[in-house]
């Protein structure tokens, strides 16, 4: 297992839940870093299932965005599932506005992400 700088990953059953270590994710350094991380999850883990528990996060950045579709992108060719959960309402209105919260499987909190696998 790797040790990441910014992401907090854990096992429940065969999906792999992600927590961010970063309670703002706006820097374009950390922004990239954090998409190689998670990248590198589903690319060289090989992991299916992921859930990112956004419960940490207070802020996040429009570039992150990106990283977030590519993400979803780089599953599904993989086959696998992406899911999203305990957005606060803050990030949730970014989801609605760019309209990516009919794009993402958003979820209210983790329980019921993991219900749906």
């Amino acid at each position: 297992m790797h040790e990441y700088q910014r992401l907090e990953v854990t096992e429940v059953g065969d999906v792999t839940v992600v927590r961010f270590r970063n309670r703002r994710i706006t820097e374009d350094i950390d922004i990239q870093e954090l998409g190689n991380e998670m990248f590198g999850l589903v690319e060289n883990d090989k992991r299916k299932k992921l859930l990112l528990n956004f419960s940490t996060v207070e802020f996040l950045g429009s570039a992150a965005l990106g990283k977030l579709i590519t993400l979803d992108r780089k599953v599904k060719a993989q086959g696998g599932v992406l899911k999203f959960s305990n957005i606060g309402l803050n990030i949730y209105e970014v989801f609605a506005i760019t309209k990516l919260n009919r794009f993402f499987d958003i979820k209210e909190d983790e329980a019921d992400a993991l219900a749906a696998f």
